[in-house]
């Protein structure tokens, strides 16, 4: 699994490459934004760690140039305490974030959750490789969505929140379970991440065709994707 480290950092960068080489992965550090896109678009990795702070071209505006043109997961370094940074980065379509100073184990363990959830999304599953549910369409091995709207563009993590909700169509799911399932660990209560995954999902796949809304949040319980009656999954 090959991981491009976006950060100018230099000793941090040789820190996590070793470990990350260590644990089986193909780490490569670029130290600066615009030849971190260059490389992210020529050497098309399998995942990348993006610092926000970066000289010259800014995380968030390299993040930017790579969700034009590729939906390769990525993991944004913030600073400690910097709940904006790391809100405005989800919003733009990071699919997780690590605050600085981070544990490698903590970095590990997500990077392997979310390439998990994209390698078993790949994979499919037989006759559930299209789930529907009244307008939506989920094809899980090219992973596009459509609505009656048209095709909608998720994040692998939306993604993995909407196939979860989605699957459960009609019942509720708890955050906890949404959370260990999507993002393959527990919910924090000071975890926004998934607050802003679903507020992401609700935006970009708009109402059901009645008008009323698709993902309903039950306070204190969970979330629940509305399921019509009469409609198939």
């Amino acid at each position: 699994m090959s991981i491009l480290i976006i950060d100018d950092d230099v000793e941090l960068c040789e820190l996590v490459t070793d470990y990350l080489e260590d644990e089986g992965f193909d780490a490569t550090s670029v130290y600066d934004g615009v030849k971190g896109v260059e490389r992210c678009l020529t050497d098309e990795p399998e995942l990348v760690i993006l610092d926000v702070m970066l000289p010259g071209l800014g995380g968030f505006a390299v993040l930017s140039k790579i969700r034009e043109v590729s939906k390769v997961p990525v993991i944004m370094l913030t600073a400690r305490g910097e709940d904006v940074d790391r809100i405005v980065g989800l919003e733009m379509g990071a699919d997780d974030y690590l605050s600085k100073p981070f544990n490698p184990r903590e970095l590990v363990a997500r990077i392997r959750a979310i390439l998990r959830r994209t390698s078993e999304t790949f994979a499919g599953d037989g006759d559930s490789a299209v789930l529907t549910v009244d307008d939506l369409e989920m094809d899980l091995g090219s992973r596009q969505i459509r609505t009656a709207a048209g095709e909608i563009d998720l994040t692998g993590a939306e993604f993995g929140v909407l196939e979860t909700l989605v699957r459960a169509a009609g019942t509720v799911v708890a955050r906890d379970d949404l959370s260990r399932q999507a993002l393959g660990r527990r919910a924090s209560a000071y975890d926004r991440s998934l607050d802003v995954h679903l507020s992401n999902l609700r935006r970009k796949l708009g109402p059901l065709p009645d008008g009323g809304e698709r993902i309903k949040t039950v306070r204190g319980v969970g979330y629940l994707y509305v399921k019509p009656s009469g409609s198939a999954s």
